[in-house]
């Protein structure tokens, strides 16, 4: 019979109890014949009781618990296999550069860990959130996504769709519902004139804001279908230009005097 931990911790609990009262009352019975001497025994036999049920219900509850985190740890590593699969073959469909999503995602964790942020949890929502940034782009037609020209206006308009489409994905999604400020956000700018929702300043994510100085950076620093690399010198001057404009001032400040270290953790090992 396979009962429910918390049914199996009850069922011990209730035979171990029951079993401990008899024998105890029995052993009672045959060593103590005054009073006095009896109820200072059971006085005794109880405080046993609560300690040994107390250490029991500790060993099946830890028991328990850890099985379900072991469990629970196992479907996390399988959501985030099937994440990074996912975002591969979209890299694969929009033709980005070689390993375009694992790089940004490594410099957005080594920019946000520079700013003072240490929670491993946070920084993992933040991961997930620089994984799935471009997710949105699953519901824009190949015609649009991997057009080698300018995009016309009517595109262009289609193409700023794709934050809408990440937000309608994750927000139906319990697991992947606190990493989306980064795919539905890192196109919003600094002074209000970003989409898609023209929020500026602090009202934009921090996560969101950590990403889009290292997306523009990668974008403007590798080939693209549609467009040359950079020099790096120009790339760096374009992020300090659009400081206060497209980037929040303080997140330029940070990127620029920590660059070397985190452009070396952009590195794929």
């Amino acid at each position: 019979m396979n009962l429910k931990p918390h049914y199996r911790i009850v069922l011990i609990y209730l035979l171990l109890g029951t079993l401990w009262i008899f024998f105890s009352d029995l052993v009672v019975d045959n060593l103590f014949q005054h009073k006095e001497y009896i109820t200072f025994a059971q006085n005794i036999k109880g405080w046993f009781f609560i300690v040994i049920t107390g250490l029991l219900l500790f060993f099946l509850i830890r028991k328990d618990v850890n099985a379900k985190k072991e469990v629970n740890s196992k479907l996390v590593e399988s959501y985030e296999q099937t994440i990074s699969g996912w975002i591969h073959v979209m890299d694969l469909r929009h033709r980005e550069t070689k390993d375009h999503t694992e790089r940004v995602t490594k410099m957005t964790i080594e920019l946000a860990k520079l700013s003072g942020i240490t929670d491993e949890e946070e920084l993992k929502i933040i991961e997930r959130g620089a994984i799935l940034h471009d997710i949105g782009k699953i519901g824009i037609p190949d015609a649009i996504l991997i057009k080698p020209g300018k995009l016309d206006e009517k595109e262009w308009l289609q193409m700023k769709m794709h934050p809408e489409i990440a937000n309608d994905i994750l927000s139906n999604i319990a697991f992947l519902r606190p990493s989306i400020d980064i795919p539905y956000s890192h196109h919003e700018k600094w002074d209000g004139t970003g989409y898609p929702l023209g929020v500026k300043g602090n009202e934009i994510p921090i996560a969101a804001r950590f990403f889009a100085v290292i997306d523009v950076w990668d974008a403007l620093i590798h080939p693209r279908i549609y467009k040359s690399a950079w020099p790096e010198e120009k790339v760096l001057e374009h992020i300090r230009e659009q400081s206060g404009m497209h980037f929040d001032p303080n997140v330029v400040t940070l990127f620029l005097e920590n660059y070397t270290t985190i452009k070396e953790s952009s590195k794929i090992r």
